[in-house]
């Protein structure tokens, strides 16, 4: 346990920051286990709109920091891929 009052604020802070990141990370997972699910459905208006949604989440946490930029792009564009492939 931390003893100095500069310490005990960044541990109060890193729980925080945490915390934020897994409520994001979550958020990101489950929209694109609902994307996947609509694609595994073959369900295509579904999965477009289930798209939409994955790309902002995927985006957003990648703004923030929880994951990297070249692992949310490379996310986003297999799950693209996937749905144009239900299309045709």
């Amino acid at each position: 346990m931390a003893n100095i009052k500069s310490s005990e604020k960044a541990n109060r802070q890193r729980i925080k920051r945490t915390a934020r990141n897994v409520a994001q990370k979550t958020a990101m997972r489950t929209a694109i286990k609902k994307l996947r699910a609509a694609i595994g459905a073959k369900k295509v208006k579904e999965a477009q709109a289930a798209l939409a949604s994955a790309v902002r989440a995927i985006d957003v946490a990648a703004s923030k920091g929880v994951i990297k930029s070249g692992t949310a792009s490379r996310s986003v564009s297999r799950l693209t891929v996937a749905v144009n492939n239900l299309k045709a």
